[in-house]
């Protein structure tokens, strides 16, 4: 099997990546976009936040839009149809101050290299900003080898912590957000951190020992795009297109894995195999959107992903499947599945963000 149909400026930047080495492709992580407060000409912002210093300097970008005429304009041009449609998150001068909903995203990398000042995850948070109308909390979390199972975890569940705790006194560059109806997103190793966290959080919620500040920080729906989960037992995609993709290939998955797990273990460990026994997950969980690609090698463990949380869960969980979306698709704004994702995948996080600012 091939891939599919690319434009031009993909397929050059593909073929730049088989050419590369492991280590060359995690410096790639290096090529950094800076924060800047100065809206851009969608009046996009961004301020970097330290969550914890005793976490190694746990940081995150938050990325919110300036309640000013350019954002209005944004919602009247361009593709942006779809939220046209959503007078409730409109952000006119009477609501400039008004607290927005929250997407906290962990970035992919395969654990071991990006962060938030990516430039690609600079650019695709700034478009989940633009097109969702959320403040876009962006989190660096420890990356492997370095740090294995379960630091990056940790990490993701100490931003939660802090959000929940210093909603009210974040710093006065960072747009105020409303911990009542946040939503967590990631892709690839980060939408495996995303299910872990969110399944994390919920134990300590449903604990009596929380503090009423984490209580405090609700979940309203979790976003996985095409999450890197894996197992010793290959399946039929993995052995199909192992090698169709250089953006993830068989080999690399298992690289990431042999680098993030702890020594010694199988990919049959619960931080890869989240399916079967592994599968905990209470039945009041928040509604979930998974993401799924037809040309990635993980799709196979996507689609049982869904099936087993649609029997456990009591909310929904949908899947949107792509049938010529490579992995890391998201990242190409060339790709057009690229903007459908946003605007169409997406669609399910921002009718649950108009409910939550109608309540």
């Amino acid at each position: 099997m091939t891939m599919p149909p690319l434009p031009k400026s993909v397929r050059l930047k593909i073929t730049a990546t088989q050419r590369r080495t492991r280590s060359q492709l995690s410096s790639l992580g290096g090529l950094q976009s800076p924060a800047n407060p100065t809206p851009d000409a969608t009046g996009v912002r961004s301020a970097d936040v330290t969550m914890d210093e005793a976490s190694l300097g746990l940081w995150a970008r938050h990325i919110s839009f300036n309640p000013a005429p350019a954002v209005t304009q944004i919602l009247l041009v361009g593709p942006c149809w779809i939220w046209s449609q959503a007078p409730s998150l409109d952000t006119t001068t009477e609501n400039a101050h008004r607290p927005l909903p929250v997407v906290v995203y962990f970035h992919g990398g395969g654990f071991v290299s990006f962060s938030p000042a990516s430039r690609p995850y600079d650019a695709f948070c700034r478009r989940l900003c633009r097109e969702l109308r959320a403040v876009v909390v962006s989190v660096s979390y420890l990356l492997a080898p370095r740090h294995r199972f379960p630091a990056t975890y940790n990490d993701g569940v100490a931003a939660l912590r802090y959000l929940a705790a210093n909603n009210d006194s974040l710093p006065a560059d960072v747009a105020p957000i409303n911990i009542s109806s946040c939503f967590l997103a990631g892709d690839s190793s980060g939408g495996n951190i995303t299910h872990h966290v969110a399944h994390r959080w919920s134990s300590i919620i449903m604990s009596s020992s929380s503090s009423s500040s984490m209580k405090n920080l609700h979940i309203t729906g979790v976003v996985l795009i095409q999450p890197l989960f894996g197992g010793e037992e290959r399946t039929a995609a993995e052995l199909e297109l192992a090698n169709v993709c250089p953006i993830l290939t068989l080999a690399t998955a298992d690289y990431y894995w042999r680098e993030f797990l702890p020594e010694g273990t199988t990919r049959d460990h619960e931080a890869a195999r989240v399916h079967g026994d592994n599968v905990d997950m209470d039945a009041s969980f928040p509604p979930m959107m998974v993401v799924v690609g037809g040309f990635d090698l993980l799709k196979d463990r996507h689609v049982r992903y869904v099936e087993e949380l649609r029997q456990r869960k009591k909310n929904p969980v949908r899947m949107v499947e792509y049938p010529n979306a490579i992995h890391g698709f998201y990242i190409f704004p060339e790709i057009d599945d690229s903007i459908w994702q946003v605007h169409g995948g997406f669609e399910a996080v921002r009718a649950g963000m108009q409910r939550e600012a109608v309540n």
